[in-house]
């Protein structure tokens, strides 16, 4: 739901609505990323705004960006942003998965693979991608928890350990150029005619609406499309 600016919350009430704590918000404050609240008297109040930048916050969070990098992207937008353009903003950058990384100590590791998992088990699953070392921590982090059993059945094939980092690298390489060229066409066939017709507030909504839906319609298009993609293969080979 879109937020107002004309919203007037506490402090307290702001916290409660974004979901963190009072502390965050002015440590937030204190760094910049938040502009000062309206005063009345000496009591400063909060709005759609402000809630706006602490939802595009936390999306620059989930994406991986470091305290500083958000310090950055934030400083360029206007100091005069609506609600509904922190809204647009945020739809833009939203990561395409609601999963959430976790840190997982060995015992609890063990738990969700339902096994013991060994230290050469651990590192094959660092080469894969599916875990990751924590410096200073003796946890390992899993940036998409559900792909750990997805890891485990691969390596229950017993296929060469190099074929398997080759075949990862592949992917990646290929995934990336996707969806670098696909942010491009988006970007030449709607961002850029958007914002040179000077961002209109009624087309605000569509390019919205436009990137949501896009996201699992570019999904069902790529496995689709890798699927036959496959199947050419194996025809003309066979």
């Amino acid at each position: 739901m879109l937020r107002t600016a004309d919203e007037e919350l506490t402090i307290d009430e702001l916290a409660a609505r974004a979901g963190v704590t009072v502390r965050t918000v002015r440590f937030y404050s204190s760094r910049g990323l938040l502009p000062p609240p309206r005063l009345r008297g000496r009591l400063g109040l909060y709005g759609g705004d402000h809630l706006a930048r602490l939802d595009l916050i936390r999306e620059l969070q989930a994406l991986g960006f470091t305290l500083s990098a958000i310090e950055r992207h934030l400083a360029r937008l206007p100091e005069d942003a609506s609600p509904d353009d922190l809204a647009l903003q945020r739809a833009l950058i939203a990561p395409w998965t609601d999963e959430h990384a976790e840190d997982l100590e060995r015992h609890e590791l063990d738990r969700r693979a339902g096994r013991h998992l060994d230290d050469e088990l651990v590192d094959q699953l660092i080469d894969l991608g599916i875990l990751q070392r924590i410096p200073g921590s003796t946890a390992l982090r899993a940036p998409s928890p559900a792909m750990l059993g997805v890891g485990l059945q691969i390596l229950d094939l017993d296929l060469p350990s190099e074929m398997l980092v080759q075949a990862k690298a592949i992917v990646e390489q290929h995934t990336a150029q996707i969806a670098t060229e696909l942010r491009e066409l988006f970007a030449a066939n709607v961002l850029r005619p958007y914002v040179e017709r000077g961002r209109p507030e009624d087309e605000r909504e569509r390019v919205r609406a436009t990137t949501d839906q896009l996201r699992p319609l570019t999904i069902q298009v790529l496995v689709n499309g890798f699927q036959r993609a496959v199947n050419d293969v194996i025809r003309d080979h066979v």
